[in-house]
């Protein structure tokens, strides 16, 4: 066996900014391309660093937009490269057109959203607008809820996209400042168990100097409906792949987050809570809590919220008299927010019929608390016992 495998792992304190510069540095990407902007910027910061000091051996690129930083990942990625770049909020609003293209020509590109508010009002601040503005890009989307499963996740990502069935690009998103800048332990192993985890990357077809291709051409409106379909599957079958390769990657590193959802005292529970990110490890708090008095909640946390886990939802749900959906975002047009419509959409045709309450809080920055999680659990578990509910309640403004 080679020695490194057998290499102890080291322990850092860091923030999940610097968690994910280092798993990105452990993936060896060819070519790292990114625009600063708050709260996402210590990740390149990180990544200069250990490029000055010699660790990092990628090609540094820098460019005078966000726009122009995904442009040149299409290039990197066409050529071969493993690729990486990061944003959040405005930025990722002026990359989204080639963000749509470098997904539609199925590039493996890695991405992590440090997820903040758009503006306006203009917030610097947690949030997940930004995010749920890129949910029909084409990506696929994970959720992380500590800095560990930030650093676990960006190397589960590279595997996941570069995987010759899926080939769809993943962006990892974790909430600005909650985790970006919160400092916790995290488990770095040796660059060779990453290296037995992930091999170097092989892209077929990319681009040939000897060898004429076209990418992303005009095409008759058939073959433009097959690039469709086929990006539909692939992104469909990332569930089940993202699956086995967590698997693999739990027996390799002894790490697991339950796939494409977690699952928290679900077992026997009557009651129900949904969340995305940071505000889940909150979640379990008030869970515990409400456990004591004899209440059966459980909590369901969302990891893959695109493709969209329905069939692990609805599953996770089926003996639940009542869901609390938690939600930083909200989904104009439907005044709710939009994991709530997700799970509608996922329930739908399931024959699971029960009171479904939506909790918008945590927004431009607030804080979600125990308490404000706990009125969620005993909104949701009166409901559940048939009492008349709102659908939707706003915890930061009533």
């Amino acid at each position: 066996m080679n020695d490194g495998l057998k290499s102890p792992s080291k322990i850092k304190v860091l923030d999940g900014n610097r968690a994910a510069a280092h798993a990105v540095t452990l993936c060896k990407p060819d070519v790292v391309c990114a625009y600063p902007i708050t709260p996402q910027t210590d990740i390149l910061e990180t990544l200069y660093t250990f490029h000055a000091e010699g660790v990092l051996k990628a090609e540094m690129v820098e460019v005078e937009s966000e726009h122009s930083a995904m442009g040149v990942l299409r290039g990197a990625a066409l050529a071969g490269g493993r690729t990486f770049t990061a944003t959040n909020s405005q930025g990722l609003a002026l990359m989204y057109e080639n963000c749509i293209y470098n997904a539609t020509v199925r590039l493996p590109v890695v991405m992590v959203n440090v997820c903040r508010e758009m503006a306006a009002p203009h917030a610097v601040t947690a949030g997940e607008q930004d995010i749920m503005m890129f949910k029909e890009a084409g990506w696929i989307q994970i959720h992380a809820r500590s800095c560990q499963e930030i650093f676990d996740s960006v190397i589960i990502a590279y595997k996941l996209a570069e995987d010759s069935e899926i080939r769809i690009p993943v962006v990892v998103c974790y909430d600005g400042y909650f985790l970006s800048h919160q400092w916790e332990p995290v488990e770095i192993p040796s660059q060779e168990k990453v290296d037995q985890f992930l091999p170097p990357m092989k892209m077929s077809p990319s681009v040939d100097p000897g060898t004429a291709l076209t990418f992303g051409p005009f095409l008759p409106p058939d073959l433009g409906t097959e690039y469709r379909y086929k990006q539909c599957i692939a992104t469909e079958m990332a569930k089940t792949k993202l699956e086995e390769i967590e698997k693999d990657f739990q027996e390799l590193f002894g790490r697991g987050y339950g796939g494409q959802i977690e699952e928290y005292r679900t077992e026997d529970a009557d009651i129900i809570l949904m969340a995305l990110g940071s505000c889940a490890g909150t979640a379990m708090v008030a869970v515990d809590k409400k456990r004591e008095e004899g209440i059966k909640v459980g909590l369901v946390r969302v990891r893959m919220f695109r493709p969209f886990p329905r069939e692990r939802v609805v599953e996770a749900l089926k003996n639940g008299k009542a869901v609390g959906v938690i939600d930083r975002n909200v989904c104009f047009g439907w005044n709710c927010g939009n994991l709530l419509m997700e799970l509608k959409a996922a329930l739908y045709g399931s024959g699971k019929n029960v009171p479904l309450l939506n909790f918008i809080c945590g927004l431009c920055g607030s804080d979600i608390t125990i308490e404000q999680i706990e009125k969620a659990i005993d909104m949701t578990a009166t409901a559940a016992k048939g009492t008349p509910y709102k659908e939707v309640t706003w915890l930061d403004i009533e």
